[in-house]
């Protein structure tokens, strides 16, 4: 089964996802960073749908999700996730997300624990409003005439130098991701990480959890991977070289972190 579907949530918000792999397989849910969609997964989609039935999800406000106006908060964007299983008659499911992603999959870890069987969580931390602007960032993105300049931030903080000093097809992509994410889908998600603060409830999270990071992740840093890991009972970390979108700049050794995790005995 491929190909982008949609179903509707209890507050009416109609959320696309598609799922890639065998029926057979177990089910591994990707969620994804801020200003983007689901094909920031389009790299793992081939190593890992020959073990997963994938399924991805553009975030409320995202691709091809409705983008409803004002502030959207964790547990909604946690609630998506969960009414999209029921859906699709899913009772658990391995989740994988990646910096807001992340934050999705601590709630996720925490509030609906029957829900998760392993959980990754790369490039995330459990609070960052103490660290980033949120409240400028909602007002920057409401009041621009284009986000030419707010995708070039991100391509900074998102890549390594090396990727962004030459014309580059990943970076052309993921800046297309950008420039497509709705100004109000975008905000309302930067309100959901300005309110959220899982620090004293992360250690709450029981499924077998791995945790990624990115030795130069300038947003969400090493000390923020290493400190969920420390908080998680049992949790793995594993620091890679790179920045934030480690699925992409490190794709093969992301994709076998998470294989080697996910098939890894109990």
């Amino acid at each position: 089964m491929s190909g982008d579907r949609h179903f509707t949530t209890g507050d009416g918000c109609r959320i696309a996802y598609r799922i890639d792999g065998p029926d057979d397989r177990p089910v591994l849910a990707l969620s994804n960073s801020i200003a983007t969609d689901l094909h920031m997964w389009d790299r793992s989609v081939p190593a890992l749908s020959r073990s997963f039935r994938l399924l991805r999800y553009d975030t409320r406000g995202h691709g091809g999700s409705d983008a409803p106006v004002g502030a959207y908060s964790m547990d909604r964007l946690g609630r998506d996730v969960v009414e999209l299983l029921d859906a699709l008659g899913i009772d658990r499911a391995h989740f994988l997300g990646l910096s807001l992603g992340g934050f999705i999959g601590q709630w996720l870890g925490i509030f609906a624990p029957e829900r998760i069987d392993r959980l990754i969580l790369s490039n995330t931390a459990s609070y960052l409003a103490s660290e980033l602007p949120f409240d400028d960032q909602i007002r920057a993105v409401l009041a621009a005439s284009n986000v030419d300049g707010i995708a070039e931030g991100f391509m900074r903080n998102w890549f390594p130098a090396t990727m962004l000093a030459a014309p580059n097809e990943i970076v052309d992509e993921f800046r297309g991701m950008v420039l497509t994410t709705p100004p109000r889908g975008l905000a309302g998600c930067y309100a959901a990480l300005r309110d959220v603060d899982l620090r004293r409830v992360v250690s709450l999270i029981a499924a077998p959890t791995l945790v990624i990071g990115g030795d130069s992740d300038t947003v969400t840093r090493a000390s923020h991977s290493e400190a969920i890991a420390a908080a998680i009972p049992d949790a793995r970390l594993v620091l890679l070289p790179g920045v934030h979108i480690l699925n992409v700049e490190q794709a093969d050794r992301f994709n076998d972190v998470v294989s080697n995790f996910l098939r890894s005995a109990p």
